[in-house]
């Protein structure tokens, strides 16, 4: 922990809160120095939101002080805490979508004209302007929200935070659903920050994405304040052993397998503006990953082979017949299940019980042929795969929503689980979990495939990839640039081939469709 108290900007000490039935913090001590990037790592439930909603002032601690800029402060709610130069990105991003950049950044502080009480939109346009300017961002103050990607929409963000004079920013989960370009330019905004003195807390659950941006980290466990350390120092075995509180020898649960006959074929899949021209096959025992920067087609996709869309032209073969996927109901009788890559949206019904989100893949397999739902059946099925996977939850009757992303996740891979699947589609399967709940994922994966199965897994995390696959095909602008034996794994040239700048083709790709 810092001990120069002339280069802190903030020190919260002493906090702690407990809701019913559960201590979220005890007795908390972090600090975060001028002009650094400060990383807070921690497993789902460490409390590292629930400290960050104290600091941003939605929520009060039980007990603590909190010292900012050398005086103590109270933080009663989200408008003191923006008063006192606190500013908080959260990780669901809530722009107005018809509102423009200008409206958004200046909500509820517009210029008026002192006589009508009008808007000046003139002088509204301008300051937007000069605060875009400061960030180097050339985007017309005038364009609409909607009209953005989540990576300018994050950039609006922070440029609405340092329009309140903001001194420390934090930001959760700020690349959860951005490209690796999209990354960089991010953390160009965030270097131009440090060189104005202003620090951010950073939360994420991509380590490797920490070590690149981060000063320092300071790591929570179960409420707890375990270290603080400079991310320099810090070896990725120790911080994954602090978070966690033992060694994770083997995250990637990898077997070295011999492959069996296919079960998936793809032949020339075309789809205008998505993808054109794609074939490859799938393997028993197999995980095929798929990698590729945000916008290659990936997703597009691996929804067209599991009939969310329909390709424009291509064939589809399984365990060598040719079949037709024409909607998701065809994919899921011909035994193929899809996590999507946003379970929230996609995945899960977050308003209903953990039983209904399990059994509703397969709903018809505890129906009477009358349509009446056989109840005992349903709840004995739910409780294995709440038993098996492990999940963590008050009852098969707590509603999705109030889980960990963790648990929300094997809830998604449970529905499919129970019913007849062979092929998997995983679309960022670990997307938004922490380090201790991935391992946990990756070993239900690996259990899947000893049942003769096979998984297609779409990933932006280069190195899950490399430690979960035995083949990778690389996407680039809708076209596969890139085939990997697992013997040949190079992160080098796999990113040269989803950034187009290499096109590495197996040369015996041909004999395996």
């Amino acid at each position: 922990m810092n001990t120069n108290l002339n280069n802190t900007l903030l020190r919260m000490e002493g906090i702690s809160k407990a809701f019913p039935g559960v201590v979220a913090l005890k007795n908390v001590l972090f600090e975060v120095s001028y002009g650094k990037v400060h990383a807070l790592m921690g497993e789902n439930g460490a409390g590292k939101s629930t400290l960050m909603k104290i600091l941003a002032g939605i929520i009060q601690p039980d007990n603590g002080k909190n010292t900012f800029q050398g005086k103590e402060i109270q933080i009663k709610n989200p408008k003191a805490a923006l008063s006192s130069g606190i500013a908080m990105i959260q990780q669901e991003l809530s722009p107005i979508p018809e509102m423009t950049i200008a409206e958004n950044i200046l909500i509820g502080r517009e210029p008026v004209y002192k006589v009508f009480s009008m808007v000046n939109r003139k002088k509204l346009r301008q300051t937007a302007t000069e605060l875009l300017k400061q960030m180097d961002l050339s985007i017309n103050p005038d364009t609409k929200m909607k009209e953005l990607s989540i990576s300018e929409m994050q950039m609006v963000e922070i440029v609405k935070a340092l329009s309140y004079a903001a001194r420390l920013i934090i930001m959760d989960e700020p690349t959860s659903a951005i490209s690796e370009k999209e990354v960089e330019k991010l953390f160009e905004v965030i270097g131009k920050l440090k060189e104005k003195n202003i620090s951010i807390i950073y939360i994420s659950h991509k380590i490797e994405e920490i070590y690149k941006i981060a000063d320092d980290i300071t790591i929570l466990r179960d409420g707890e304040y375990i270290d603080t350390c400079s991310a320099k120092i810090l070896l990725y075995d120790d911080l994954i052993k602090k978070m966690v509180g033992r060694e994770l020898k083997e995250i990637f649960p990898k077997e070295n397998i011999e492959l069996k006959e296919t079960v998936l074929e793809v032949r020339n899949f075309n789809k205008a503006d998505k993808f054109s021209d794609i074939s490859f096959c799938l393997r028993k025992q197999e995980i095929l990953g798929i990698a590729g920067l945000m916008g290659a087609g990936r997703t597009e996709l691996a929804e067209a082979v599991f009939g969310l869309d329909i390709p424009d032209s291509g064939r589809l073969f399984l365990n060598g017949k040719e079949t037709k996927i024409r909607n998701p109901l065809d994919a899921i009788n011909h035994g193929i299940g899809f996590i999507p890559e946003d379970r929230k949206i996609k995945g899960l019904i977050l308003c209903r019980p953990v039983m209904e989100n399990i059994s509703l893949a397969y709903l018809n397999n505890f129906c009477t042929l009358g349509g009446i739902i056989k109840l005992e059946k349903e709840r004995k099925e739910s409780k294995r795969q709440v038993q098996n996977l492990k999940i963590k939850t008050s009852s098969i009757y707590q509603v999705v929503e109030r889980l960990s992303g963790g648990n929300q996740q094997k809830v998604v891979l449970s529905k499919w689980l129970i019913g007849n699947a062979s092929i998997l589609i995983f679309d960022e399967p670990t997307r938004g979990i922490d380090i201790n709940a991935k391992a946990e994922i990756y070993k239900i994966m690996t259990s899947f495939l000893k049942q003769d199965k096979a998984i297609i897994m779409i990933s932006s995390e280069l190195q899950e990839l490399i430690g979960m696959c035995d083949r990778i095909l690389v996407l680039h602008k809708g076209k596969i640039s890139g085939e990997f034996e697992r013997k040949d794994f190079n992160q080098e040239r796999i990113l040269k081939a989803a950034m187009g700048e290499e096109i590495i083709i197996k040369s015996d790709s041909k004999e395996l469709l």
